[in-house]
């Protein structure tokens, strides 16, 4: 099962650029618990981050792409810290609320006037660097961004990687890796691997907007499923 949840979400991932989190992260925790489920994400997403980017790191936006890091890198221990200090099951429905909130503002439009200019960077980066550390679901707020700043796909998706490997690599730094034993890891590479294959030729065949569609609809799954999880356990 494992393995299966880090191939679908590397899958999402190859084929839009993003969603590997919002398709993994609710799984993961139902399997393995909120805060290895979060960790182990955080290393998938910013070892996918760190392959995505290899072939598009000349169209990094470095200059637009510098507040919303620095206020990710901020925010990243707020997370760490109020996730390593709520129950379980209190954890398990903060991140369902929120993804399943968060996938249905995206679905919406997602555009606000909040995420506009230097400013909106900031608020979108501290709110995926704390969103990422606690919940392992940090993309949203800067795709958000990037939609309201008028980004097209090919700009986005090389930015959104460098994000991912930057945000992803404070965030393991600050709570560590995993506890997890090596069979974890062997099925979490293995997953990865497959999941490359299966999204980059997924990505010839399949049009955005239906690759797009897809991942919303697994997100808000996961959402409402990890959000039932933990208030059955209150």
């Amino acid at each position: 099962m494992l393995g299966g949840i880090v191939m679908t979400g590397a899958s999402v991932q190859f084929l839009t650029g993003m969603g590997f989190a919002l398709v993994a992260v609710p799984a993961l925790v139902l399997v393995l618990g909120p805060g290895d489920g979060v960790c182990l994400s955080n290393c998938a997403s910013g070892a996918i981050s760190l392959i995505g980017l290899a072939g598009g790191w000349r169209r990094v936006r470095l200059a637009a792409m510098a507040p919303l890091i620095a206020a990710s890198v901020c925010t990243v221990p707020v997370g760490t810290w109020v996730a390593s200090r709520l129950p379980g099951p209190v954890l398990l429905s903060c991140m369902g609320a929120l993804v399943t909130a968060l996938v249905l503002f995206v679905m919406r439009g997602g555009r606000t006037e909040a995420l506009c200019g230097v400013r909106g960077a900031l608020t979108a980066g501290a709110a995926g660097g704390f969103m990422n550390s606690s919940a392992g679901v940090g993309g949203p707020p800067v795709s958000m961004y990037a939609v309201n700043a008028g980004w097209t796909v090919r700009e986005f998706v090389p930015n959104a990687q460098f994000y991912g490997i930057t945000v992803n690599a404070v965030s393991i730094a600050s709570k560590g890796l995993p506890q997890v034993g090596g069979t974890v890891w062997e099925l979490s590479a293995a997953g990865l691997a497959v999941g490359a294959v299966i999204g980059k030729v997924l990505a010839e065949r399949v049009p955005e907007k239906g690759a797009r569609r897809l991942v919303l609809l697994l997100a808000l799954t996961g959402g409402v499923t990890t959000l039932a999880k933990g208030l059955s356990g209150l």
